[in-house]
């Protein structure tokens, strides 16, 4: 990473600048030469800044915005009567040329509406889309859409996969990576109507490397670098999977903790579980705190 400039909304999210200051010092920590214009109400960051030992260090520098957009608050209201947001102004130093990328943990809605209004979308991209890498068993796979677009046409998730596969390709280096759309069925014959005509656009486009239909369960397996689906399928396959993780960790806790004998099984598990925590880490999963 070299000179790198990001905004950050410093309080956006719903911790706002307890989780926001204490990523960017770790962001900036781990990458010397990336410098982070801390978007806030300019005393309310500063005394975080200075929790970590930090008041006159080149990597930050901050940005004073009167206004916050609520994480409940319509997208439309905020545009329209927060223009001093630090969302807003925060993507303004993007549109200005003062940062090269916005960083944002709040209101989605309001974020893609804002960005759209002010940056703009790519010529032949209609719409914004949210992707996330998914650490898989080989490696990671990205989705896109999950959840900035509830209703999307077969053009708008053409163009989700022209816009993940463009990201990949530059991130990872992978000069044609595998394309797959979020189906009920791997057959041809499965799928609405939106999907199926999906399905012929990105088969018959030669720049991209669509390899077919993939099922909710086959996310985490890693045989393909990108799954393309309208954003309300997306978020409902991430939340499950959330609420999945969720259960699997509740349960491990209770059987680790029922009794003495249980107890004693954790103890001689520690050695697999320490494995399982550095494997997470690696992955880029979220340690549990029974992990920690």
């Amino acid at each position: 990473m070299k000179n790198i400039t990001i905004a950050v909304d410093a309080m956006g999210g719903d911790h706002g600048l307890k989780v926001v200051i204490p990523a960017c010092v770790r962001a900036a920590r781990n990458n010397p030469d990336l410098k982070l214009l801390l978007v806030g109400e300019q005393n309310q960051v500063n005394t975080h800044l200075k929790k970590f030992g930090i008041t006159n260090n080149s990597q930050f520098s901050v940005v004073h915005a009167s206004e916050i957009v609520e994480m409940d608050e319509l997208p439309s209201h905020a545009m329209r009567n927060k223009k001093d947001s630090s969302m807003r102004v925060a993507i303004n130093l993007v549109k200005e040329g003062r940062a090269q990328a916005c960083v944002s943990a709040g209101n989605t809605g309001a974020l893609m509406a804002t960005a759209r209004f002010v940056l703009k979308t790519l010529p032949g991209i209609d719409r914004p889309a949210i992707i996330a890498e998914l650490p898989t068993m080989h490696g990671k796979t990205r989705v896109i859409d999950l959840g900035a677009n509830v209703d999307s046409c077969a053009e708008h998730l053409f163009q989700f996969a022209v816009m993940g596969s463009a990201l990949i390709q530059a991130v990872d280096k992978k000069a044609m990576p595998k394309i797959a759309l979020l189906n009920i069925g791997v057959e041809e014959i499965k799928g609405n109507d939106q999907v199926k005509r999906t399905a012929h656009m990105l088969a018959e486009c030669n720049l991209m490397n669509y390899v077919g239909y993939v099922e909710g369960d086959q996310f985490y397996s890693g045989d393909v670098d990108l799954v393309v689906c309208d954003g309300f399928v997306g978020n409902v396959a991430l939340k499950a999977s959330e609420g999945l993780a969720k259960l699997m960790l509740a349960v491990l806790k209770e059987s680790f903790t029922k009794n003495w004998l249980s107890k004693l099984a954790g103890l001689v598990a520690l050695p697999a579980l320490g494995h399982l925590k550095s494997v997470w880490i690696r992955r880029g999963i979220m340690v549990p705190a029974c992990l920690a």
